[in-house]
Order: C-alpha cells, then sequence, then structure tokens
C-alpha cells in the first residue's frame, strides 16, 4: 500500500517513521506547500515522489491512502479535497473542527465509495482488546466508573494556541479522554459538564470534563496543555479495579483486587512491543481498503460523529467558537 502523506509537521515525520520500518506500507509521497520542505522530508525517509502543493499529490494516482497531517482547521478541506481526487483517506485526530463537517466528510466517502478512517490511535491499540477482555471476563465486576488525565506542556506550540487552527485542550488532547470513556463505557450519554480556563488567545488551555451516563455510571477527565501529567487511566469496578499507564499510548495495563485491609494487584499486563503505535491504524485501513469497505471498524464512522458531537457540546458550554465557524 502507498501512503501519501499530506502535511510535513511533526506527527507527519512520526508516521514517516513508522512506516518505513512496515513490510505491509510504503512511503510513497510527501506534498507540503514549501517544495524545499517536501525534498528535506522525502529525503529523509527516502520518499519517491515531493510535491510542492497537496493538490499536485492528490492528483497522482499511486498514491493508495492519504494520510492528512494538518492543524485541525483544515482537516475538512483537505479531507474533501482527496476524496474529490478518488483518494482513500486516513485523517489525523480530531476528525474535523465540528460535527457539520465529519458528516459532510462521511457523506462524501459514502458516495465516492472511498475509505475515510480517523486516525485515533487508541482505538486500533492491542491494548483496548486487552482491557476490553478483562472487563468482558469480570476481572474487576461491573464497571462502575472511569478517570483519566491527559497533559503535556505544549502551549509554546502555535496550533495549540491559535483559534484558527482550531487550536485548544479539547480537539487536542481532551479528544483522547473522551475516546477513552467512550470504549469503556460506551456512548448512552444523559449529561455533560465540562469546564475550561482559557488562554490569552481564547481559546482552552486546561479542561475538566464529567459525563453522566443513562444507566448511573460516571467518566471524569482532566486535561491540560500547560504541563505534564501521569496521563493515567483508572477504571472502578465493584470487584476491583484497573489502571493503565498512559491513555495516550498504553505501557501497561494492572488489575488490582481488594483484599480485606488493601487492594492487592491480580494481574499486569504489558503492552505488545510496537514500532510508534502508529502502524496499527494503518494496517487497519490496509485491512478495510482490502475487504472493499469505507470505514475501519475499530473507529466506525459513527463512533466519530459520536466523539464530534460531544467535543461540539463541550465547546458550546465553553462559549467558543471558531473565526471560520462565524
Amino acid at each position: 500500500m502507498r501512503v501519501g502523506i499530506l502535511g510535513a509537521g511533526g506527527i507527519a515525520r512520526i508516521m514517516a517513521g513508522t512506516i518505513a520500518r512496515m513490510e505491509e506500507a510504503d512511503n510513497y509521497a510527501i506534498a507540503s506547500r514549501d517544495l524545499g520542505k517536501a525534498r528535506k522530508f522525502a529525503e529523509e525517509w527516502d520518499i519517491p515522489k515531493a510535491y510542492g502543493s497537496y493538490e499536485e499529490m492528490l492528483q497522482d494516482d499511486q498514491v493508495d491512502l492519504v494520510y492528512i497531517a494538518v492543524p485541525h482547521s483544515h482537516h475538512y478541506e483537505w479531507t474533501m479535497a482527496a476524496l474529490n481526487a478518488g483518494r482513500n483517506v486516513l485523517c489525523e485526530k480530531a476528525f474535523a473542527a465540528n460535527t457539520a463537517q465529519a458528516e459532510e466528510m462521511i457523506k462524501l466517502a459514502r458516495e465516492k465509495k472511498l475509505l475515510l478512517a480517523e486516525a485515533i490511535w487508541t482505538r486500533y491499540m492491542p491494548s483496548r482488546k486487552i482491557i476490553d477482555d478483562l472487563i468482558k471476563k469480570g476481572s474487576i465486576g461491573e464497571v462502575m466508573t472511569v478517570a483519566s488525565n491527559l497533559g503535556y506542556r505544549i502551549d509554546m506550540n502555535e496550533r495549540m494556541v491559535k483559534p484558527e487552527l482550531a487550536g485548544g485542550c479539547l480537539l487536542d488532547l481532551t479528544v483522547y479522554t473522551l475516546n477513552f470513556s467512550s470504549m469503556i463505557l460506551g456512548d448512552g450519554i444523559r449529561r455533560i459538564e465540562a469546564s475550561m480556563v482559557p488562554t490569552d488567545t481564547g481559546v482552552d488551555g486546561q479542561d475538566t470534563v464529567m459525563l453522566e451516563y443513562e444507566d448511573g455510571k460516571m467518566a471524569s477527565m482532566f486535561t491540560t496543555m500547560y504541563a505534564l501529567t501521569d496521563r493515567r487511566g483508572l477504571i472502578a469496578g465493584r470487584e476491583g479495579f484497573i489502571t493503565v499507564q498512559n491513555i495516550n499510548n498504553p505501557e501497561k495495563i494492572t488489575v488490582y483486587a481488594p483484599s480485606r485491609e488493601k487492594y492487592e494487584i491480580k494481574d499486569e499486563i504489558t503492552v505488545p512491543e510496537q514500532i510508534t503505535g502508529y502502524e496499527y491504524e494503518v494496517l487497519a485501513c490496509k485491512r478495510a481498503m482490502e475487504e472493499g469497505k469505507i470505514e475501519c471498524e475499530e473507529m466506525p464512522h459513527s463512533e466519530t460523529i459520536e466523539i464530534m458531537k460531544q467535543m461540539d457540546e463541550i465547546r458550546r458550554q465553553y462559549g467558543i467558537v471558531f473565526p471560520f465557524e462565524k
């Protein structure tokens, strides 16, 4: 499978480095608005084709899958352009800036009968099945509450603080905690309560979100762009709890069972070694394309829309409207 990378920033570099070590996919093309940057990127990762515009790469019929690696504000524009050019697409998270954009993107993919997938890597990782299996077999009894946090010191990054780039914690960090809760508790949400502290530019710099589910279960989460946190996930059940070391790229999953005076470790699982973790979403796209599907079962379109709706409601509570939405 020949992959064309649209955008030559930091996340594109991680993807190129991942694909370079994969047998199932090849780095075929890189597109940047700066031809010199594209050529330098291509030389670094031994990529045959370097394009000085996104449009040029999208016209290359040798590209099997386009990986969209531009800021959130531009996901809609370039996903639509790629689909209209007849290309299958893997678009970085957050999938779009809002639900309306996401729905249009998915509608076009269906009309064109092309694959469109969201690159929310935690949905594709083996750790997801490990956690699912532990819960299904009753390792901690009925799950009642989920808590998670995610924080990095990234407020110096332009894309994080500029409203015109759809900056803020929500689309970049809180999207992971929302997905973590969704993977465990589902989507039967009765109420969302969200609070944030804005940056000087008006986007959310720190978020706290609470989800109340129709069956009485709850999820709580906080995210920040100002500091590194332990990125821990907690899944609490009636008969014990599970901790996940780093919800953004799980490293270790520990099951605790209650004893008379304290909790004791019942099971400890180290997740399988990986290249970077990006390989799983690439492989999922390859499988789906080979099977003639337009979505990946790991992150179907319905789930992408659900998470986008949650983020729209959170942003409504924040009172944040991106400039291009006005």
